[in-house]
Formats: C-alpha cells, structure tokens, sequence
C-alpha cells in the first residue's frame, strides 16, 4: 500500500511476492529448485552482487559484506548467527528492488539488528541501519533520508521505519515525514508461505515477470504525478542531501558530502 498525503493526494495497492532467504541457506534453497539459481543464469536468480556490496569486498559474499558493513558500524554479529534477507531475486536476468530488508538474529533466534537496503532507478542503493530491537520483534528508526528515491519526493525529509520480524506475517511500514507530519505512508504485508518449485511455478503465473512489472508501475505512477503537477525534483540538484550512497550515479559522484 502507497499513499500519498501532500501536496496532493495519491493512492494505490498492489500485490506481489518476495523471498524470504536465509543467507546460510542459499545455495541449499537453489538445489532444490531447478529455476532459481545463485550467481548464474536461470528464470529466476539471487545474485550476491546486487545487493550490498562494500568497496573491496565485491568477490565476497553477501553475508559476508552485510556482517563486515556491521562491524564497520560498531555492530560484532555473531560467528553462528543467522541472516533472513526479504527481497525479490532477478526475473530472466531484470533486477529492480526498490527495498529489501535483512533481519539479523542470534543462533537462537532473538533479533539483533536489522538493515532497510533502498533502492531506486538509478541503479544507487543505500542501507538504513536498526541497531537494536525497538520492542519484541520490532524495530523502529526515524532517520533523515539523504536519499535520490523519487523526483516527487523531497530530500531533506525523514524516514520512519516500523518494521516486525517476520514469522507467520510480513508486517513492515515506511514513511516519509516532515517533522511530525506524515507526507507518504507506505505498508508492506503478506502472508508466509513455504518456498517450493511447485509454488514459485504457481506464482510464475500467477505474479508474471515480477520486477518488470515493479518497474513498469513506478514508471506509470510518476506519470500520474507529473500529470497531477506535483512538484519536480532534479537529481542532480542537490547532491549535499544525498549522502552515504553505494553506486553513486554520475550527476552526483564526487559531489556527497
């Protein structure tokens, strides 16, 4: 669910799916499904290099790279413990995440932290930390969002985090804010279901070419703003409010902060 409060009002919902992957787990999930692959070609791929990765670290796993940015954020996560990433996976070879979301845990299963990684069109992607449970199973951070998400989107507001640890349910809300006030609320829910050929084949037909179809309708609803004479956004405008960016686009690279 989007909606957008100001300048003017906007609202759509839509379903899809998204995996919920085990980063110890990946090569094991692949076996088991001849269309889904790790790091090679197939109908649907997971490919450690489209999500985080650190300079210096682009040979290495994502696991790896998530536990290393942690410790670059004065965060030791343990040798045993475990990692769910909720993302979408590449689609015959097309990736477009416009957010993923890791939940770190102990062996035990108590949640440590968790990481919101936001993308957008211009292949840019930055990683939002939570340092620690906000409640049982939740996290929650307000923090400035000095990031490029879209051209009907200001820079210098704030983003609030509301995120439950998945069990049965996905429960995670997003919105940007001006100091108190709400300018777009955003809600991601859903059910789990069992990830197995038999399902992700049924959800083939049922959620066809997924991330174009996540692309095609942001395309679309960005239209529908322009056509509504929201106020525009350059990227390149403003490069002091774009900060801590992995894969920085060209109009703003050597001009962060």
């Amino acid at each position: 669910m989007h909606h957008r409060l100001a300048p003017k009002e906007h609202h759509f919902r839509y379903r899809i799916f998204m995996l919920a992957l085990d980063l110890d787990e990946l090569d094991a999930v692949a076996a088991l499904i001849p269309f889904l692959s790790r790091n090679r070609r197939n109908l649907y791929e997971f490919r450690d290099r489209d999500h985080l990765t650190l300079p210096g670290f682009e040979h290495a796993t994502l696991k790896e790279n998530l536990v290393e940015y942690l410790a670059q954020n004065g965060i030791r996560f343990p040798a045993d413990g475990r990692i769910t990433l909720v993302t979408l996976p590449r689609v015959f070879g097309y990736i477009f995440n416009p957010v993923s979301f890791y939940f770190c845990a102990d062996a035990a299963g108590a949640p440590l932290c968790a990481v919101v990684q936001v993308g957008n069109t211009f292949r840019e992607m930055k990683p939002y930390l939570l340092r620690e449970p906000s409640g049982e199973n939740a996290f929650r951070l307000t923090t400035p969002k000095h990031f490029y998400v879209s051209p009907f989107s200001a820079l210098d507001l704030d983003f609030d985090f509301k995120l439950r640890v998945p069990g049965e349910r996905l429960d995670i809300h997003i919105d940007d804010r001006e100091g108190a006030r709400a300018i777009l609320v955003t809600a991601l829910t859903g059910e789990r279901a069992p990830l197995t050929a038999a399902r992700l084949a049924w959800f083939t037909l049922k959620y066809p070419l997924i991330t174009l179809r996540v692309i095609g309708l942001i395309h679309w609803h960005a239209f529908l703003l322009w056509a509504k004479r929201l106020p525009f956004h350059r990227k390149a405008a403003n490069p002091d409010l774009q900060r801590a960016v992995f894969n920085p686009h060209a109009s703003i690279a050597g001009k962060m902060p």
